[in-house]
């Protein structure tokens, strides 16, 4: 095995240079910006509180990706979980943005050899994880404690979820979302669209009522192709979207659903609907009150919220399909807690009691209060703290409706070369909308792209 990921590592050199889900999706997923820095003075006291206080407990080491206030929200569900026991002693180290995180991750030799015991991986990383020999799946945990994930959301474990078992648990998971300017379509006399084909429509009516000249703001992401891909429930790999297997190759050139999002999005584009805002786009224009519609993570509405504040309303509505006919669900966003295979019985139970800790009920109403991420648990969506949040927040509620009405079915892709494929989807689609590509063209040098990087995995990892 120590071949095996050496090799990977060779790979994922390669690619140093990856655009990061955490710094654009916040999540994933343009979204609450995560802080990437903290303070050394900071981190050397609480480093010296932790060591005060654990005794003689196991240590138990979580590296994380959650920066600024979800760092805070972190470290007060670790110092409860400490306070709770006195068996086990959690020690969390944040890894910077997911990209860094995995990419640390890669270089490591084994379980024994990586320096921590509990690792937080994007969506990205997932198929990697599965196949990196790293882990011990936490269904070998649910199986042996006899654990009931019918407590759990089932869209949310259907992801993490390949061969009928259960390779991490979900923690921090959010779904895109249309945000739009309410003060904006009512005076249009407009309602969200539900695909990119009536958002021609909308946006026309947007643009002739007066109130604004940027119907939507659209970022340019890798993120809303693979959803528009899921919501017409068609697959960008082979090998069941890399659910059966590591995916060989793309499929997305042969069955049209690329070009049928980029064709769209250009259209958009040439008729002023959607005008170009780059990566970093999107959010800003909407807050500003610039564009009447844009895409995010539903992790970013409580910050969409305090920056709008009381200058519009802001309401939520479905990720829209991209014609009217499209009737499948949007994939998660976010990332999943793995349990590290260190060979250690101890540290490894103690692992998974600090897992079943994050996702009891408590723990998860806190965590969703805190940072917007959807409950992993079902039962906080039965509490009074929770109640008050979609009372306080009602455009949530649209979030937690549109996860309940996507089904496993709509669970997206999987590939040990997903950050590589981002990067390149995100390449042709602004060279798509600079005019130096067509749609068609795009898609096929995407494809091409793609392919190449998974012929490389595979080679060096056979």
């Amino acid at each position: 095995m120590f071949k095996k990921i050496a090799s990977r590592l060779m790979l994922v050199l390669m690619f140093i240079t990856l655009t990061s889900c955490a710094g654009r999706d916040s999540d994933t997923s343009s979204t609450p910006k995560e802080s990437t820095s903290t303070s050394n003075n900071e981190d050397a006291s609480k480093d010296e509180k932790s060591t005060a206080d654990k005794g003689d407990r196991t240590t138990i080491v979580f590296w994380h990706s959650m920066g600024g206030n979800l760092n805070d929200a972190i470290d007060h569900l670790v110092d409860e979980y400490n306070k709770s026991q006195d068996k086990y002693f959690v020690k969390a180290e944040f890894q910077g943005e997911y990209d860094d995180a995995l990419t640390k991750l890669r270089s490591s030799a084994s379980g024994k050899d990586v320096g921590a015991d509990l690792v937080q991986v994007f969506d990205l990383g997932t198929r990697y994880m599965i196949d990196s020999g790293l882990i011990k799946p936490i269904q070998d945990f649910v199986d042996e404690d006899d654990y009931d994930l019918s407590q759990l959301e089932d869209n949310l474990l259907a992801y993490y979820t390949v061969d009928g078992k259960l390779n991490s648990m979900p923690f921090n998971s959010s779904t895109p979302l249309l945000y739009y300017n309410k003060d904006m379509f009512d005076k249009a006399g407009v309602k969200p669209p539900k695909s990119l084909e009536e958002m021609k429509e909308v946006g026309q009516k947007l643009k002739d009522s007066g109130v604004t000249d940027m119907p939507i703001s659209m970022s340019i992401y890798g993120w809303w192709v693979e959803q528009f891909m899921s919501k017409q429930g068609l697959d960008l790999f082979d090998n069941e979207n890399g659910r059966k297997a590591n995916p060989t190759k793309t499929v997305f050139n042969d069955n049209g659903g690329v070009t049928n999002v980029l064709k769209a999005w250009k259209e958009l584009e040439d008729d002023g609907i959607a005008p170009n805002v780059g990566k970093q786009g999107g959010v800003p224009e909407f807050n500003s009150g610039t564009s009447a519609m844009t895409f995010a993570s539903t992790a970013s509405l409580a910050q969409i919220l305090s920056e709008v504040g009381d200058r519009f309303e802001v309401g939520t509505a479905y990720f829209p399909g991209v014609d009217a006919s499209d009737n499948h669900g949007v994939s998660i966003g976010g990332a999943s807690l793995y349990a590290l295979d260190s060979g250690d019985k101890e540290k490894m139970e103690g692992t998974w009691d600090f897992i079943k800790f994050l996702v009891n009920v408590d723990s998860q109403t806190y965590w969703n209060a805190n940072t917007g991420y959807f409950p992993v648990n079902k039962g906080v969506l039965d509490t009074d703290k929770f109640k008050e949040l979609i009372k306080e927040s009602p455009q949530f509620e649209t979030a937690i409706d549109q996860l309940h009405d996507s089904t496993p079915d709509d669970q997206g892709a999987l590939s040990t070369v997903f950050q590589e494929s981002r990067q390149v989807m995100e390449k042709y689609i602004e060279e798509m909308l600079n005019g130096n590509v067509s749609p068609e063209d795009a898609s096929k040098n995407m494809a091409k792209e793609m392919d190449d990087a998974l012929e490389s995995y595979n080679k060096v990892n056979k």
